[in-house]
């Protein structure tokens, strides 16, 4: 069975309400309230993207995030009570896509996960600017498989981190404000200066020599970043 979101919180009542929310919006979603249920969940069905709360009971949302991506490659948003900038750092650095502090707005939340349905199925539907592949350095892109060869290395992109990488190749050696990063990339206003600077430092990560004196992707203070080429 296929299901567009799958939510993993052990509140059964908030859990619960949210899935029935988005099912009579048009969303198809399923709850799971701990991480075995979720693992469970995987065995025999898919998902198109997570909501994945930090505290599960005795368990972490961040050791069930790290295994996930080890297996599923959709996108994960955290939802969690704490609006701590070092948690939204480690849930954003091992693989979450976005992260919601609780209480959230149910309207909100549907528009975002909307939105993120809606550019991760067209994340890989763009043409490559020419050819299949664009070389930064040692580092290869290949635009096709949406992926980074790297001294003899392949890293795979995440979906959000592939569409973020062509709109800078697309707008390259011009000044990308934040602002059009979020209505462009994102497409939404609901995106935090905290998700794109964690995004562009993975970027760098993969395409960069040296990640902290960058070449390729440059910030420009005060306004946003650009690709140097």
């Amino acid at each position: 069975m296929h299901t567009s979101v799958l939510i993993i919180d052990d509140e059964p009542e908030l859990a619960e309400y949210t899935a029935k929310f988005f099912n009579v919006s048009g969303v198809p979603a399923e709850y799971v309230l701990s991480a075995d249920e979720a693992i469970k969940f995987f065995e025999g069905n898919t998902c198109s993207l997570i909501l994945l709360d930090i505290n599960l009971g005795s368990d972490s949302g961040f050791d069930l995030c790290r295994d996930i991506r080890t297996k599923i490659g959709v996108p994960i948003f955290f939802i969690s009570a704490s609006s701590s900038e070092d948690d939204m750092l480690l849930a954003l650095g091992i693989g979450g896509d976005d992260y919601i502090c609780k209480p959230y707005s149910l309207g909100v939340l549907l528009a975002k996960v909307k939105a993120a349905l809606k550019r991760y199925a067209d994340s890989g539907s763009k043409p490559a600017e020419s050819g299949e592949s664009v070389k930064l350095g040692n580092a290869c892109i290949d635009l096709k498989k949406a992926s980074v060869t790297k001294d003899g290395s392949t890293l795979p992109l995440k979906a959000m981190e592939y569409k973020l990488l062509i709109f800078l190749l697309e707008n390259k050696n011009r000044v990308i404000s934040k602002d059009e990063f979020f209505e462009k990339v994102w497409e939404t206003d609901y995106v935090s200066e905290v998700t794109l600077n964690v995004h562009i430092r993975h970027l760098r990560e993969k395409i960069e020599e040296d990640p902290s004196h960058p070449v390729f992707i440059k910030t420009v203070w005060g306004v946003g970043f650009m690709m140097e080429v």
